[in-house]
């Protein structure tokens, strides 16, 4: 048993005077490997900035272009490619080049239930 398990054992064992082993024992079979928790807190740790936030709310409106993107949110080209960058790297947005203008996109829709169920709660 590794050790962050055995010392939520012996934490909750003398709680009160509550036996909490079956319970742990039990959640401890279920939580997920440290690593994919690591990339699942990542994942999230891209939807904590508000320009991405606006950027993947006008890309669920409308497939569009930077330039789009930099006019309707009032931000240079540099840092719109900055955040498309971390969006893509973690597969939220895709694109498609048209010549040479590059198109970007939700990625799928996985991103419009985040969303969604991100502003229903915050909406509660």
């Amino acid at each position: 048993m590794d050790d962050t398990k055995r010392l939520m054992e012996e934490a909750l064992d003398g709680e009160a005077g509550h036996d909490h082993t079956e319970a742990v024992r039990r959640v401890s079979a279920q939580l997920p490997e440290e690593d994919i928790l690591y990339d699942l807190a990542d994942f999230f740790r891209i939807f904590a900035d508000s320009t991405r936030i606006k950027i993947l709310y006008a890309l669920y409106e409308s497939e569009l272009c930077v330039g789009a993107i930099t006019q309707l949110l009032g931000m240079t080209q540099s840092a719109v490619s900055h955040q498309l960058r971390a969006l893509k790297q973690s597969k939220l947005v895709k694109y498609r080049r048209e010549g040479k203008t590059i198109f970007y996109s939700l990625a799928d829709e996985h991103v419009v239930t985040i969303l969604a169920q991100g502003m229903e709660h915050i909406e509660e």
